[in-house]
C-alpha cells in the first residue's frame, strides 16, 4: 500500500490496496485516515453494495435523521444529485449532522456523475487549524460550548418542499432541539485537539453575550477558511473519499452549474464529542 500526501495540513492518496477486499490492510487503511484526516481511492467505482460492505469496516452505518422519521430502520445509501433546479446545499463549510448529540464520525463518499468542470469538495483540518493558534488563544477557545440547532437544516427543507415539509419540519424539530457541543474537540482515537466547526448549525457560545459569541464564531468561521489548513480534491468518475468527521469539515464548491453533480454517501455512526483537558 502507498500513501502519498497531498498537503500538509490534511489528506493523501491511497493506492495498492483493494478497498472491496481490504482484508489484513484495512488496519493500514484506518491508520492513513487518522494520520491524513482525509484519504482518496482514485477510480474504485465500488458498487453500492461493496460501497455499504466498505462502511461496515468502520463501524456501524448511520441511518439519516430524515429517513428515520420517514420510518427507515436499516441505513440506505444517499445519492446526492446538484443541478440547477436543486441547487448544491453544502457549499458552506461544515460537518455533517452536528445538531444531533451523537454526530457520524466517518463518512465514504464516491463520485458517481461528474461535470466536466468543476465541483470539487474542500476539506479543511480543525486539527491544524487548532494547533496553529498561539497557545494563550487556544486555551481560551477550549473549553468553550456552542448550542448547534437543526434549524439551519430545518431551511433547507423548507427550501426545497416548501409547505409540504411543514410536518417533516414540525417533527423534526420536536425531535432533535438544540444540542451543546464542544468548540475544541479531543479525538478519541488520537487524542489530539480540533475545532468542530458547522458554519449552518452553530448558533452561539454558552455563557457569553450575544456579541461576544458573534465574535468567537465569526472569528473560527473566517480561520476555519484559510487554505493553509485545505485540500481540494478534483473528482473523476469512481473515486472513493473517506474523511474523519471528529476533525474535520468540508464545503463542496458550487461551481459546476448548469451541468449536474452525483455523488453516493454514507456515513458511520459517531460518539457524543467531548474536550478532555488532560489530554
Amino acid at each position: 500500500m502507498q500513501v502519498t500526501p497531498l498537503t500538509n495540513a490534511l489528506g493523501a492518496v491511497v493506492e495498492g490496496v483493494d478497498v472491496r477486499d481490504p482484508g489484513d490492510d484495512f488496519a493500514a487503511v484506518h491508520a492513513a485516515l487518522l494520520e491524513h484526516e482525509v484519504i482518496f481511492f482514485p477510480g474504485v467505482h465500488l458498487t453500492e453494495d461493496e460501497h455499504m460492505a466498505l462502511g461496515r469496516r468502520f463501524g456501524t452505518p448511520s441511518i439519516f435523521p430524515v429517513s428515520r422519521h420517514l420510518g427507515a430502520t436499516e441505513p440506505v445509501l444517499t445519492t446526492i444529485v446538484d443541478h440547477p433546479g436543486q441547487a448544491n446545499a453544502a457549499d458552506h463549510w461544515h460537518t455533517d449532522v452536528t445538531w444531533i448529540a451523537e454526530p457520524p464520525k466517518i463518512a465514504l463518499l464516491t463520485a458517481v456523475d461528474i461535470p466536466e468542470r468543476g465541483g470539487d469538495t474542500l476539506w479543511a483540518s480543525g486539527t491544524a487549524a487548532y494547533e496553529a493558534l498561539t497557545p494563550k488563544f487556544q486555551d481560551w477557545l477550549a473549553g468553550m460550548t456552542v448550542v448547534h440547532s437543526v434549524e439551519g437544516f430545518l431551511m433547507g427543507v423548507r427550501k426545497k418542499l416548501g409547505d409540504d415539509g411543514d410536518d417533516l419540519v414540525d417533527a423534526l424539530r420536536r425531535g432533535y432541539p438544540p444540542v451543546e457541543h464542544p468548540l475544541v474537540r479531543t479525538h478519541p482515537e488520537t487524542g489530539r485537539r480540533a475545532l468542530m466547526y458547522s458554519s449552518e448549525f452553530m448558533t452561539r457560545v454558552v455563557g457569553v453575550s450575544d456579541d461576544e459569541s458573534r465574535a468567537v464564531l465569526d472569528f473560527v468561521g473566517s480561520w476555519i477558511k484559510d487554505v493553509r489548513f485545505h485540500v481540494r480534491w478534483h473528482w473523476s468518475p469512481g473515486d472513493l473519499a473517506i474523511w474523519d468527521e471528529r476533525s474535520t469539515a468540508h464545503r463542496a464548491a458550487g461551481d459546476h452549474f448548469p451541468h449536474a453533480r452525483s455523488i453516493r454517501r454514507l456515513e458511520i455512526d459517531g460518539d457524543r464529542p467531548f474536550f478532555d483537558p488532560t489530554r
